[in-house]
């Protein structure tokens, strides 16, 4: 699992930044062991070669006021190559929903939607949801509260 061009010390600064992007390199540096300049190519050379795909900020939902999210298993019809496109474009710009995946099983797609409530929810369901290309049935889980959310990817230790 672990690509050969990664050793211990890119692991450690991949994992830094996982923690916190916006530490310069410099302290990044003071927490794996390295000097800032060797520290700083290093982290170009995981950005160019993809391992880092983009650095963002990730804000506090709460202060945006109340919210939950709410996983949309949707059952699918058979498509077109050009429906399953409109489909991929059409949840791309919904911006509630903020995760989308294929899946094996009864259901086709799962999605997960921020939703400010219920019956905000059950509105979009049918308005958006149910107005997608192919799309035949929404079946809904609603979250009572968060118990973990990471974009952290475990890494292997060396």
């Amino acid at each position: 699992m672990l690509p050969a061009e990664l050793d211990r010390l890119d692991l450690k600064i991949l994992d830094r930044l996982q923690i916190d992007a916006g530490e310069s390199s410099s302290e990044i540096a003071d927490h794996v062991g390295l000097s800032q300049s060797p520290c700083w190519r290093r982290i170009q050379r995981l950005k160019a070669d993809g391992f880092v795909k983009r650095q963002v900020a990730i804000l506090d939902r709460e202060k945006f006021g109340e919210s939950m999210y709410i996983f949309a298993q949707l059952k699918m019809s058979r498509l077109s190559d050009d429906a399953r496109e409109r489909f991929v474009n059409a949840i791309q710009d919904i911006d509630e929903i903020t995760e989308a995946y294929t899946l094996f099983g009864d259901m086709d797609v799962m999605l997960k939607v921020l939703a400010p409530n219920i019956a905000w929810y059950q509105n979009f369901t049918f308005r958006r949801l149910l107005r997608l290309p192919g799309v035949e049935d929404v079946r809904s889980t609603a979250t009572l509260s968060e118990l973990k959310n990471t974009h952290r990817l475990p890494l292997p230790e060396l």
